[in-house]
């Protein structure tokens, strides 16, 4: 049997009721951070239902679906990709994303702007942009 400390649990921890609970705790500290509606807030988890937002919100302990825990992953990672890029100064960390950026592939429009168009490889794009940004 594998114990917590064992090589063999850590790929079975992330899919846990309690691993949920923190992934929504990030995930709506981090919306509040952003400044997100509710609305945009469901895009982002995978346009999920006003009812299971309200619930998520609640921060159960729930086991998430894959979909819902990899968007919050990539939104995991954009975020530690910001705070490094800005981490002289955490605001301007937390307002890039609504900023209209130049580059490929915003095109003028902002990360969030982007990432709401609702597509995991959209939440994807802006943490690979920004880890090539960070280097």
């Amino acid at each position: 049997m594998a114990t917590a400390s064992s090589p063999h649990s850590v790929n079975h921890e992330v899919d846990t009721p309690e691993a949920g609970r923190i992934a929504l705790k990030f995930f709506f500290n981090l919306m509040e951070k952003w400044g997100c509606t509710a609305e945009q807030q469901r895009v982002l988890l995978g346009s999920v239902s006003n009812t299971t937002l309200y619930k998520y919100k609640n921060l159960p302990r729930v086991r998430l679906p894959h979909d819902t825990l990899e968007r919050i992953s990539y939104l995991m990672g954009t975020h530690k990709a910001l705070s490094i890029i800005f981490s002289n100064s955490p605001e301007r960390a937390y307002e890039w994303v609504s900023k209209p950026n130049s580059a490929a592939p915003f095109n003028g429009q902002s990360a969030l702007q982007y990432m709401l168009a609702g597509r995991v490889v959209d939440l994807a794009d802006v943490r690979r942009y920004l880890d090539g940004v960070r280097g």
